[in-house]
């Protein structure tokens, strides 16, 4: 038979056992938001991080791309694909930095999936950028299907396609982005 005595000892184990299980809980809570909060921080680094590393490749890209069109022997090295002129090529390097500068926007967060799709619409009503995008047909298709390039590849194609088809003047309303 258990005595008063002895009911509050127990009483008094449990009630600093179950004191101690919260203790623990709430030390345990408080260490996985700390964990949640490293966890972000280290995934805005990492983010910021590529983004820093895209804009310098981008910065890299623009200064090859000057230097191409400033020099018709370097736009030689640049590019495989047969072009008509030196001017014609200085064209396919500026329709290439134009793409390429709208593909980086969207890349590093300064424009949104339909944002760039505006973006390469107006792009595209150029026949000088649809020759260019014709033209480098073959060197797109070595992407990764589903790479972020070949996803804004297969946005330009359609979108010139619907420009195509389209019965109106107002190229501003034509297409829609696809989902992203």
């Amino acid at each position: 038979m258990v005595t008063q005595s002895g009911k509050q000892k127990l009483s008094s184990a449990v009630t600093a056992g179950l004191a101690f299980a919260a203790g623990t809980l709430a030390a345990l809570a408080a260490q996985e938001r700390r964990y949640e909060e490293l966890r972000l921080r280290v995934a805005e680094v990492e983010r910021s991080d590529r983004q820093a590393m895209l804009t310098e490749q981008q910065r890299l890209q623009f200064y090859l791309l000057s230097r191409a069109m400033e020099d018709p022997d370097l736009a030689a090295v640049y590019s495989n694909v047969q072009v008509d002129s030196p001017t014609q090529r200085r064209q396919y390097l500026f329709a290439n930095a134009l793409y390429t500068n709208a593909l980086l926007a969207y890349r590093v967060g300064v424009v949104n999936w339909e944002e760039l799709h505006g973006h390469l619409r107006m792009i595209c009503l150029n026949p000088i950028f649809r020759d260019y995008w014709e033209a480098h047909r073959p060197h797109r298709a070595s992407l990764e299907d589903n790479s972020e390039e070949a996803r804004v590849g297969r946005m330009v194609d359609v979108l010139i396609r619907d420009l195509d088809e389209a019965d109106t003047e107002e190229w501003w309303v034509v297409g829609e982005p696809p989902l992203e």
